[in-house]
């Protein structure tokens, strides 16, 4: 999407992939995180149809399920990362097939190491390395844009991008923020915002960030980007819960409360909105009818 400041009609993106395989009971641990849906026949079935589920609730962005498939996290696991994108990205076009959906394919390019610990990121070497790898990958896969997403830092986000663009593809990034409006490393997220569209992102988004945080960081995209921006919240009841499990965890905001808030945000200016962890189908398909659908993505 390629927009101005102000255009009345966003694009709403997919809910969590993660979140429903855990759901139909497909493990999403180390090593193979969520890529273990895409060894086998029965799981890409599974992974399909998830998919579509989310093309018919009304997304107008299918994520391919790309999020844990750098060389890095592949090493030793007796697959390569051109097979495992070529399938995730396949099920995705297939699932847009099924549904005769005119949405775009995004290619999901993620931390090299943890999300959540800005602390692990690896030095500047391996990063341009190893997004280089995955987004030549993606390229070659046929995506329609490249989502890099979860970046808990700068610098990580700035060689993700440039990966994405140097293989041709157009790319968004997306922030993991904390409710200071900064990132998870703690970097001022106006100044990492400002950055990357000047880099060449055609959106800039919030990302696996609860719904209050992303309220607080909003208002700071609207302020320092000239092009679209949004966001896509983490919404799981984390409650009891400390630190990672690979077990699904419902959703803390109702189907209807979230579409509600999407609705309020695309009208204080947000243009791409969707979900991250917590969110289902249903979640979207109670977002769909509040906003207006994206007529040329």
């Amino acid at each position: 999407m390629d927009t101005h400041r102000g255009r009345a009609d966003p694009v709403l993106l997919d809910g969590a992939v993660a979140t429903e395989l855990q759901r139909a009971g497909i493990p999403v641990c180390a090593p193979w995180w969520t890529t273990r849906a895409l060894l086998a026949p029965a799981d890409q079935r599974v992974l399909r149809g998830i998919h579509a589920a989310h093309l018919r609730a009304g997304a107008d962005v299918v994520t391919a399920n790309t999020f844990r498939c750098h060389d890095r996290t592949l090493r030793g696991l007796g697959t390569d990362q051109a097979t495992v994108v070529d399938t995730a990205v396949g099920l995705a076009r297939a699932a847009r097939a099924d549904t005769d959906s005119p949405a775009l394919i995004a290619g999901s390019l993620a931390p090299v190491a943890d999300c959540y610990r800005p602390d692990l990121v690896p030095p500047d070497e391996v990063l341009h390395a190893e997004h280089g790898r995955l987004a030549a990958a993606l390229a070659r896969a046929g995506v329609d844009l490249v989502l890099v997403e979860t970046m808990n830092t700068l610098r990580e986000a700035r060689i993700a991008l440039a990966a994405a663009l140097a293989a041709g593809v157009r790319a968004w990034v997306s922030f993991a923020c904390r409710g200071d409006a900064r990132l998870l490393s703690g970097e001022p997220l106006a100044d990492a915002a400002r950055e990357v569209e000047q880099a060449g992102a055609g959106a800039v988004l919030v990302n696996c960030s609860t719904p209050a945080d992303t309220e607080a960081c909003l208002p700071v995209l609207r302020r320092v980007c000239a092009g679209p921006v949004g966001a896509y919240p983490n919404i799981e009841d984390r409650t009891g819960v400390d630190g990672p499990v690979d077990r699904h965890l419902p959703a803390a905001l109702p189907e209807g409360e979230f579409g509600a808030l999407l609705a309020r945000w695309h009208t204080e200016g947000a243009d791409v909105l969707g979900g991250c962890c917590g969110t289902t189908p249903a979640h979207l398909s109670q977002a769909r009818p509040l906003i207006p659908a994206e007529a040329s993505t």
